[in-house]
């Protein structure tokens, strides 16, 4: 059974994280330092964009995001991921990718894509319907 109760449904993916560079940025680690060393960790990449957004540098944000959103499906998919299912937010190597998709989603909200807004939400949905509010996205 997935974690969201669909009998059918594909398992859940669990990412496995990277433990160097989440270390890292926890032990307060310049992220462009983190994201330089560490390119497919989309948990540095999600720090940048969260940052830029914060700082009101929504191009840099979205751009920040894009990677990390692109760099998580690749490893989403080398785990197994076959662009649909349960992605739990409550694992926490998965939050890299859905902060992404989450700052990605707010910045193309701000820059009036409309359409990549709508994308980003239903992905967060697909992912775990309770990663959005979790994110504050919505």
């Amino acid at each position: 059974m997935t974690s969201f109760g669909d009998l059918l449904g594909p398992q859940p993916t669990l990412l496995p994280g990277d433990d160097e560079a989440e270390s890292a940025l926890l032990n307060h680690e310049d992220p462009a330092s983190v994201a330089a060393a560490h390119p497919t960790a989309s948990i540095a990449w999600a720090y940048l964009a969260e940052a830029a957004f914060n700082a009101d540098e929504t191009i840099a944000a979205y751009a920040y995001a894009r990677t990390g959103y692109h760099r998580g499906l690749d490893q989403l998919r080398r785990n197994g991921w076959k662009g649909f299912g349960p992605v739990p937010y409550g694992h926490e190597p998965n939050r890299g990718f859905l902060r992404c998709v989450a700052v990605l989603a707010k910045a193309a909200k701000a820059i009036g894509e409309t359409d990549e807004y709508a994308r980003c939400l239903d992905l967060l949905e697909d992912c775990d319907p309770r990663a959005a509010e979790a994110l504050g996205v919505g």
